[in-house]
């Protein structure tokens, strides 16, 4: 199988750790050999019940046997995306009240700054330096790390970047701009969270010159820093709220929220401003209401942050220089790059699943299941530290008698 997925599946980068997956069950994946990996990346913060939640396979088994697939999104109405936005809007301040469903966390991030320019009647977007949006090239468009965009150009045009947490920098927002367009918490520059009231300060530069803010909340949302959403966090409102990944409860899915007033917009001059086949689809919307409710009507966003004083309580070696982000989005900042590559690698040698972040080479993403236990936590840590001490003692010169 491994030589067939080399062949003939496209790969992403030279050197996939091409483990081979036979079943997946709560905080584990098990290989094709029954080797079980106790996973602390969750689908990449996909996966916030775990895997093969019984919920969530439930939903997805009862919408299956109703109906699949049977008109484009937006023209009929089908239980499953009605319920799933009217809960978003249940569970969100005003004036985020009406949603638009897509497939993945990068569509709904075009579709935001669509609907930014539509009712701005501008073309300026201000992105965030090392910020990650997604791939395709809107969404590259507003990633702020040319090396991953440059054989792609020409991109978008009207796009201005600016330094995450730099307050001289917002003074670039002006009567020009149509939307600035920031990652609640910044995921691939190394989960960099708002410092100093910075989002409200952003937020308050937008209101003053009539653009909108758009916060990009496919990492943090979906109760991962112990909020249903990031922003909750730091006391701002934005006009376009994205997510993605933990929504669909590990199907693909994405949407945009905003209010009604700003998402009717994309219903007329032109009609059918914004459409997709597949977005809203009854079995993936089916799925992501039962993630919903169950994070919602559970404890398990306050047990977010007790599990983040854990992993803080036991992840401290000295080759961790820092442990940075909230609740369950965490990263571990090793010494160097070098010590980062061969943690992860020797983690799954022994069962334990971490995973990179795009930009900073030295960081190691911690971002498990929300229905982790202590116990597994513990247990992963203990592996994680005692690699640590392999490597502080390969990198200790032996003393000569």
């Amino acid at each position: 199988m491994k030589t067939n997925f080399l062949k003939y599946q496209a790969q992403t980068s030279p050197h996939p750790l091409a483990m081979e997956i036979s079943h997946a069950k709560g905080s584990y994946i098990y290989d094709t050999n029954q080797k079980a990996y106790l996973d602390f990346v969750a689908g990449v913060s996909a996966c916030p019940l775990g895997h093969n939640h019984p919920l969530v396979v439930n939903a997805i088994k009862e919408q299956l046997d109703k109906y699949m697939h049977v008109m484009v999104y937006g023209e009929y109405v089908q239980e499953p995306a009605v319920e799933l936005t009217k809960l978003l809007a249940d569970k969100l301040p005003n004036p985020l009240k009406k949603t638009y469903l897509t497939n993945s966390g990068t569509e709904a991030i075009e579709g935001a700054l669509k609907l930014a320019k539509r009712a701005t009647g501008r073309s300026e977007i201000i992105a965030a330096n090392k910020a990650y949006h997604g791939n395709t090239m809107g969404s590259m468009s507003v990633m702020g790390f040319e090396e991953r965009k440059q054989a792609f150009r020409p991109l978008l045009p009207d796009i201005r970047f600016i330094d995450f947490n730099s307050e001289k920098d917002l003074e670039q927002i002006t009567t020009k701009t149509a939307c600035i367009i920031l990652e609640t918490i910044q995921g691939g520059a190394g989960f960099i969270e708002p410092k100093n009231n910075y989002l409200e300060k952003v937020r308050k530069k937008c209101n003053d010159v009539g653009a909108l803010l758009i916060l990009d909340e496919i990492q943090p949302g979906i109760g991962r820093t112990g909020k249903l959403f990031g922003f909750e966090n730091y006391n701002c409102i934005p006009d376009i709220l994205v997510t993605g990944k933990a929504l669909g409860g590990g199907m693909p899915i994405g949407a945009f929220t905003a209010s009604s007033k700003l998402m009717d917009l994309l219903m007329d001059n032109p009609k059918l401003g914004h459409i997709t086949t597949f977005g809203g689809h009854p079995v993936i919307a089916a799925s992501a209401l039962a993630t919903l409710k169950k994070i919602t009507q559970s404890n398990l966003m306050d047990l977010a942050l007790k599990k983040e004083n854990l992993f803080r309580k036991l992840l401290v070696h000295p080759l961790i220089k820092e442990v940075r982000g909230k609740g369950l989005m965490l990263a571990i900042i090793t010494d160097s790059a070098e010590t980062t590559n061969t943690l992860i690698l020797k983690s799954q040698d022994q069962g334990l699943i971490l995973f990179w972040l795009l930009f900073e080479q030295r960081a190691v993403r911690i971002t498990p299941p929300l229905t982790i236990s202590e116990e597994e936590i513990t247990k992963g840590c203990s592996i994680i530290i005692s690699i640590l001490d392999e490597i502080t003692q390969q990198q200790t010169p032996s003393k000569s008698l």
